[in-house]
């Protein structure tokens, strides 16, 4: 696992070991940025599935402003620090240690960029895409990326929020919301 490109490109991130996550692999994380590379540059960014942190680490490195990485394992928070340590984002990270329906229950601010990869098993999809929705915390104009098994259907949230296009990576989905203006 590495950054792709910009200013920590070819950076080794560190993974958890064992099966707790499931890393994004590089060709979807590169799929993702190919997608999203003119709504990056400037952009506060939130990771509410932080994991290894790898996808807010390859915003920061291609010049999203900031990034909010939520993650409830402390041994993924462990390796979110270090990743960030060494690519030397930590002026323009905040990491937090929790989960991701208390963290919205509790979330004020709004946001860019999402980037949402629960476990593919179990409601954590839909449920804080409801909860996002709800709250409204995507700034307007602002993209939500999840990623989910090919055969998950997403909802269609209500307006102002527009369900995008779909694609497709072997078993992977990785579906586009945006925000309206």
């Amino acid at each position: 696992m590495r950054v792709i490109t910009g200013s920590a490109r070819g950076r080794k991130l560190k993974e958890l070991p064992g099966l707790d996550t499931r890393p994004t692999t590089d060709r979807v994380k590169e799929s993702i940025f190919n997608i999203i590379q003119f709504d990056v540059e400037g952009r506060k960014v939130l990771d509410l599935f932080g994991g290894s942190g790898q996808l807010s680490i390859e915003a920061l490195s291609r010049g999203a402003a900031e990034a909010t990485l939520v993650e409830w394992n402390p041994a993924a928070v462990r390796i979110i620090r270090e990743n960030v340590e060494s690519c030397r984002f930590t002026d323009r990270t905040r990491i937090l240690s929790t989960d991701a329906m208390t963290f919205l229950s509790g979330c004020r601010e709004k946001f860019d960029l999402l980037f949402l990869d629960p476990p593919y098993e179990g409601p954590l999809m839909e449920q804080s895409l409801e909860q996002i929705a709800v709250i409204d915390i995507v700034s307007k104009n602002g993209i939500i990326v999840c990623e989910t098994a090919l055969e998950k259907e997403l909802p269609q949230l209500p307006d102002p929020y527009e369900k995008g296009r779909e694609y497709h990576y072997g078993k992977i989905k990785v579906t586009v919301y945006r925000r309206k203006a």
